[in-house]
This record gives C-alpha cells, structure tokens and sequence, in this order.
C-alpha cells in the first residue's frame, strides 16, 4: 500500500496557476460593515468527517478536565495580538488548493492560520489521547497546544498521485499554539518563536529527503507574549506566542486508542475512556474505512483485516525509523502518542540530525538515560507497537498481534539494508558480506568521529577500480582517505565530545551504591548512563595522551582499511556488465539523490531563530529554500544571507526581554558563519534542545 511522504517534484504539488481575477471572490459587507474581497482561506472546502464518525465531547466548560466517552473537545482559539506571517511552505499550502503568494498577501491570513479568526467551515476542536512517556503511562494527555481547525477537501486540480497516498481525499489542518484546551494540563497552550520554527523547518525537510511526515504550512508569530523559563534556570523571560499550520491526512496516534486503557499495573493511572470499548472499535473503523481503504475491501472478516492493518502499520513504521536512521535523525521523544496510525513522522519537539556519527547520540537534554537515542529508536519504535497491540485488544488478538511484532525485525533490517545499499551505491548486485561492510563503516565513522551526513555524501567521490588498475590502486585509495578524513573530528572535538557529564565524585558513588545498594541506585541512575560515563573517562585518557598528528595518522589508517574493502566490493558491482562507464554514472546519480547534502542541523536552525528573534525572517525562508532541494547544489544560497562581504552580521539586535534559542548563542561575525553544508561551527556545541 501507498503511504504519504514521498519526496514529490514541485510539477507533481504545486497545482496549476490561476489568474488572480478568477481568484477574486464576490464583495461581501463583514461584520463592522466594511467592504472586503473575500480571502482564499474563507473559500476552502471543509468537510470535517472525524467529527461526525467519531464521538465529540458534549461540554464545552472552559479549563483542563477530564474527557471521558469521547474523541474530541470543541474548542475556541485564543487570538493573537498583530499575528504575521514569518514564513509560508508554497508546497505544503498548495495541498489545500492554495496559492502561497496570495495567503501572504491576504490581510486576513495570518489571522486565519493562527487560529486568531475562524474560517467558514472550521469546527475548532482538540483531541484526547493517551501516551506512554518514558516508558510510563502517563493517562490523558491530548492536544494541550494543538488546534483541530478542520479536514479540507483535495482540490479537483491535485494531482491525483497525491491521493493514493491520502485516499481520504481530505486534508486534516492544525493550528499549534493556539492556546488552552481541557488537554493542556499546567501549561498556556502556547508555543514560542524558536519552537515553531524547529517545528515548521524539519516538518518540511524531513518532506523534501523523502521521509514521510505530517507538512507545515506556515508560521506566524505576534505581539503577545508568554514567559518561558528555557534552562529551568529560574531566569524566565518574555517570547513572542506564535503557532504552525500543520497538514496531514490525519493526526490520529498510537495513544489515540490508550483512551480505553485499564489502571496501568505500574503507575495505577488509567485511560479516560475505560470501559467504552464500542468507541475503540469505531475509531478502527474510521482509521481503516479512510486511510486504509484497499484493506478494508479485502478482507471483510472484521478480525482479519484489524490483523491486516496491524501489520501495515508495523510496516511502515519499520520503515520509518530505517528512513531515520539512514539519514542521522533522531526523533527525541518516542512516546507512543507520538507515533502516527499513519507512519509519519510527527511532533518535532528536541530533534536533532546528529553531525558526527555517535550511536549513543541523545538530541533531547531531557534524556537523561539514552531510551530514545539514535540507537535506541529500531527497538523502541517495536515496544511502541507492542503497546499500540495491546490498546487495539481484544479487536487484535494478542496471538495474532504477537506473529506481526515478529516480523518487525526482519522488515526494519530490509528497509535498513536496502537504503543503505543505495547510499553505497551497491546496486547491481546484493551480497551477505554488505551488511559487514556497512557495520565496519558506521565502526569507523564512530572511531574516527566522522560527520554522518558529510562522510554519506563524500562516498560517491570514490572511484570504482578499473580493471587491471594495480598502479592506480595506491593513489586512488590515498585520494579517497584524504576525501574522508577531511570530514573526521579535530582532536579538541573529540576531547569535547568525549568528555563527562557527570562529577567525578557523583559517578563514584553512584558505583558504590550499584554495588552496595542496587535497589537505591535503579531508583536514582541506571546502568547505561554510567556505562557511557565510564566510556567517556576511558576515550578521554586516550586521546589526552594523543597529538593532533598521531590522532590524523590513526584516522587515514582506520579510512584507508575500510576503503580498500568498499572498492573491491565496488569492483565486484562491475563484474560482467557491458557498459561500465554508465554503471559507474549510474552509481552517482543514485548515491546523490540518496545522500542529503544538506539536512537541517541544529545550528542551521539556530541561525534562523536568532535572526527572527531579532525581527528578520529572511533567514528562515532562506533556509526552506535550501532544504527544498536537499540533494543539489544552489548557486547563490550557499551562506546564510547576512554574511557581507566586510566580514560582519548585517542582522539587528534583539528586541529587549527576547529569549534565545534553547542554549547556544549565535555568531556575531560572519566569520563564525559556515555554509549550510559544512560541518558545525564550534559555538554549535553549546545547543542543547529539551
């Protein structure tokens, strides 16, 4: 079955153009008696049908409450003071039959798509889930900052590829930071300038690498205000509230059926629907009727197609994380509402594209035990589905649902192996000893503290031998090596890197009480964190002991083994081909539109808040445009905007009482500036997102 999120050239999104006059709607006298052009935004066609097929909380009380025998509560969205537009995604608008050029410059549209004014047609409402967080069933949860607006109709000039991957034929619209709903808990219902630009940025470029993901439309912020304490410092300072325009076909999770959860064994706490096991089934109807029509129509045994679906969703979720780990992403928070029905990737909160390669690589500060590391994620993404099984019983057998949560395994290895041949360029031929290859790359990646996306990229510069090429080799093989250790760590990264986090004195008592009093330490620590603590002191003593010369002739011999073993089996690719020269163009075509040469790291985005935060928004939209096309080059966009020429930032101050982005301050001068492409600059290493 199809899914959403192929990578889509922009004939196959953007519909045709329409003459602004054909656009123009009928004048109509508003509430205050003013004549207006009808804008596009009160021109699109809702049909909010989750509404209708599932059940909407009767009360309407204002406040957090709990939700009991419902799906939804209807809400009203808190305007903003002066909401305008920081950036839109033409793209992603164009899903809903809209012309980005015309929502900028319609008046009406940053109040539109910030929730502040309501559209004819949208029934604002939030939705109630649950959610194992960290491992714990934390009860009800819901939309605390989301805002259901409505489901939009596909425009009949779609491009109809669109909807096999959206065979509802509608659009679900969200607005995210539009204030409090009965799921918001202790919080405002808010969102900052710096999170809905993380938020907006990734949802987009996670689109454009071809990784399935709910899209955002744009991004508004304003004048109000809210205060945010973003070290948990007790220093809070003023941010301005802003919100994204969010698109999927829907936004249904995993946690969207722990409603119905009995008191969970451990934490006592229980889903505010228990007990009303005709909405679990009702929900599965609709997920099934609406976004999994082909299984619907093929098995009418009601058991077998929940099997059906099962297994579709542990698919696309296998290949999902693949996807991510193919790229160096790293989600953050994995808690099972924030897993898609869908296998998109959803809620960018604590992301991170890792820059060098390290397994154990936690984006989300708040991680302190690693669970949702990069290496973590293949078998976290499996106890997901495992919880996800347990929510649809008994509509899933648990033995039915335990034979698919096997195959989980085996599927996420195929689509792992499978995208990393072609990042490989292994395509003629597909041998055992591959997955050797690649495991003995990521050995030397980590070793040598190579940059992942830059190091992936880089590969396709190395030549495939020729045959009887034995004078050749040596060079060739030297060439290569300097190629790649030209993107490995200095000596002082790696003694950052490298370096604990934990005291010295606090990690020895630590090991004391795992020895003296193991129930007192698995209730403060656990075993992994100390592990990689101790792993750290360990690499630290080497490299102190190190010089920077000694660590580059270390690294060309670990590059120049691993080379030597990449280049016999690209050899073994050429074998009884015909038409070597095209094999080898072949290869590097595929390999470059495999191997992103730019992804959106941390620090790229951390530019792009800090020139927003100080009222530019150019460098935002600069930044979409260079991750719309993460797999090229583009003359002209290869430095952040404000670098001039004589060598400083031609970006204002901030205003007064604005917060920086989460930990890291931005570079003054254009010299601290790289090109998107380029590894981190130093000051990166202070970012730290929770």
């Amino acid at each position: 079955m199809a899914y959403f999120g192929p990578r889509l050239g922009v004939s196959r999104i953007f519909p045709p153009r329409v003459s602004a006059f054909r656009l123009l709607g009928t004048v109509r006298m508003d509430d205050m008696g003013l004549a207006v052009g009808r804008s596009a935004l009160e021109r699109l066609d809702f049909d909010n049908v989750v509404l209708k097929k599932l059940p909407v909380d009767p009360s309407e009380e204002p406040g957090v409450r709990l939700v009991k025998g419902a799906c939804f509560s209807r809400v009203k969205p808190e305007p903003l003071s002066s909401p305008r537009f920081v950036a839109v995604s033409r793209g992603a608008l164009a899903l809903l039959g809209l012309d980005g050029d015309e929502v900028t410059s319609d008046p009406l549209g940053p109040e539109y798509l910030s929730g502040s004014k309501v559209m004819p047609g949208s029934e604002p409402a939030a939705h109630c889930y649950c959610g194992h967080q960290f491992g714990q069933f934390a009860g009800q949860l819901g939309d605390g900052a989301a805002c259901y607006l409505g489901e939009v109709k596909v425009p009949p000039e779609q491009n109809p590829e669109l909807l096999r991957e959206n065979p509802s034929g509608r659009w679900e619209i969200q607005v995210k930071g539009a204030g409090l709903t009965p799921y918001s808990r202790k919080a405002d219902g808010r969102k900052v300038l710096r999170s809905s630009i993380r938020e907006f940025l990734c949802s987009e470029a996670m689109f454009f690498l071809g990784i399935p993901t709910t899209r955002a439309g744009s991004v508004v912020t304003s004048d109000s205000k809210v205060i945010r304490d973003v070290y948990y410092s007790g220093n809070p300072r003023y941010e301005r509230c802003s919100v994204v325009l969010r698109i999927a076909p829907t936004f249904l999770r995993f946690g969207s059926f722990e409603i119905f959860k009995p008191a969970d064994e451990f934490t006592g706490r229980q889903g505010p629907s228990y007990g009303q096991e005709q909405i679990r089934g009702q929900m599965l109807d609709y997920v099934i009727e609406m976004f999994y029509p082909e299984i619907q129509q093929s098995h009418p045994d009601r058991v077998e197609r929940n099997v059906a679906f099962f297994r579709e969703v542990m698919c696309r979720t296998a290949r999902l994380v693949a996807q991510w780990q193919c790229v160096g992403f790293c989600h953050g928070v994995l808690n099972t509402d924030n897993m898609s029905v869908l296998g998109l990737t959803l809620d960018y909160g604590p992301y991170g594209f890792m820059d060098r390669f390290d397994p154990d690589y936690i984006c989300n500060a708040s991680d302190n035990s690693g669970r949702y590391s990069y290496k973590a994620q293949p078998a976290i993404c499996r106890w997901n589905l495992v919880k996800l099984a347990e929510a649809l019983a008994p509509e899933l057998p648990a033995d039915r649902a335990k034979a698919v949560i096997d195959e989980y395994l085996d599927c996420f290895n195929r689509f792992y192996l499978e995208n990393m041949r072609r990042k490989l360029g292994l395509l003629k031929k597909e041998e055992p000893e591959d997955e050797i290859l690649i495991t003995e790359l990521l050995r030397t990646m980590h070793d040598t503290g190579a940059d992942f996306t830059n190091t992936f990229r880089s590969l396709a510069q190395i030549s495939c031998p020729s045959e009887g090429e034995t004078e050749q080799e040596k060079e060739a093989v030297k060439n290569a090596t300097e190629i790649l250790v030209a993107h490995c760590a200095s000596l002082e990264e790696l003694k950052s890197a490298n370096t604990p986090t934990m005291d010295p004195r606090e990690l020895a008592m630590l090991l004391s009480m795992a020895q003296s009093n193991p129930s007192l330490f698995e209730m403060i620590s656990d075993r992994g964190t100390i592990a990689r603590q101790l792993d750290r002191m360990s690499k630290l003593k080497v490299l102190m002991e190190t010089s920077e010369e000694e660590l580059r002739a270390r690294q060309a011999q670990e590059w120049t083994s691993w080379i030597t073993l990449y280049r016999k089996r690209l050899a073994r690719e050429l074998e009884g081909q015909s038409d070597v020269p095209a094999v080898r163009q072949e290869r590097a075509r595929v390999m470059n539109s495999t191997n992103p040469r730019v992804v959106l790291r941390n620090y790229i985005a951390q530019n792009a808040i800090e020139a927003a935060e100080s009222g530019d928004f150019s460098e935002v939209q600069r930044v979409l445009k260079v991750l719309e096309k993460p797999f090229s080059s583009q003359p002209g966009l290869e430095l952040p905007a404000w670098v001039g020429s004589l060598g400083s930032s031609a970006r204002g101050e901030r205003e007064d009482g604005e917060e920086q982005q989460q930990g890291a301050a931005a570079p003054s001068k254009a010299t601290d500036s790289v090109p998107y492409d380029s590894k981190p600059p130093a000051w990166a290493r202070q970012i730290c997102v929770t």
